[in-house]
C-alpha cells in the first residue's frame, strides 16, 4: 500500500507530491532497484524511466544524470528528458537517500525530439523498519515541471497514479530480485 499526498510547491507553479509506503524487502534490495546509476535496474521496472545515463561523475556520490521518459497518459504526455545533479548518501541508521534537482550541463543540450522537463528538489529515502529486516519504509518526493504545454489538470491526474504505479512495480521488482 502507498499513500500519496500533495501540496503546492514552493519551488514552481506545480505541486510537491509525497509517496509513502512499506516495501516488503530489505533496504539493500529496494536500494538496488532504485539507485540512480548507469546500468541500474530502474529502466527495467519503472514504466516512467526509458533511459538513464550519467553525463558526468563528479564523485562517488554526486553525478550529473539524464533521464528520458516514454510518452504517458495515452500519449497525451509526450516523451521527456530531465537533466539533474544527483546525490546519494547512506546514513548510520541504514537509511539510503537519493536526491536530485535540475541543472544545465554543456554535454547535455536539449534534444529536438524530447520535451525538456525540470525536477525541482526531489528524492527517495529507503528507511529500515526496526526489527523487520525484510521491510523498508520508502518515502518519495517529486516536484516535477513536465515542461511543454500540458494543462495542469492532466499533470494533476497523472502524478498520483504514477506514484502508486511506482510502488507497485518496485514491489514486483524486489520480489523478482529475491527469486
Amino acid at each position: 500500500e502507498v499513500a500519496v499526498s500533495w501540496r503546492p510547491s514552493a519551488e514552481f507553479a506545480g505541486n510537491l507530491y509525497k509517496g509513502e509506503g512499506i516495501v516488503p524487502a530489505s533496504p539493500q534490495n529496494v536500494w538496488e532497484c532504485i539507485k540512480p546509476v548507469a546500468g541500474g535496474l530502474r529502466t527495467k521496472w519503472d514504466q516512467n524511466v526509458k533511459d538513464f545515463e550519467v553525463i558526468e561523475a563528479i564523485s562517488d556520490t554526486v553525478s550529473i544524470c539524464r533521464t528520458t521518459t516514454p510518452s504517458a497518459c495515452m500519449r497525451i504526455i509526450s516523451p521527456r528528458e530531465f537533466v539533474d545533479v544527483v546525490v546519494m548518501k547512506q546514513y548510520e541508521d541504514g537509511t539510503m537517500l537519493s536526491a536530485a534537482t535540475n541543472v544545465e550541463h554543456p554535454l547535455c543540450p536539449p534534444q529536438p525530439n524530447l520535451v525538456r522537463g525540470f525536477n525541482y528538489p526531489c528524492g527517495c529515502f529507503c528507511i529500515p523498519v526496526p526489527g523487520e529486516p525484510d521491510r523498508t519504509e520508502l518515502l518519495t518526493f517529486f516536484q516535477t515541471d513536465l515542461g511543454g504545454y500540458l494543462p495542469q489538470t492532466v499533470v494533476d491526474s497523472f502524478f498520483p497514479s504514477s506514484i502508486s504505479g511506482f510502488y507497485s512495480n518496485l514491489t514486483k521488482a524486489v520480489k523478482a530480485l529475491k527469486a
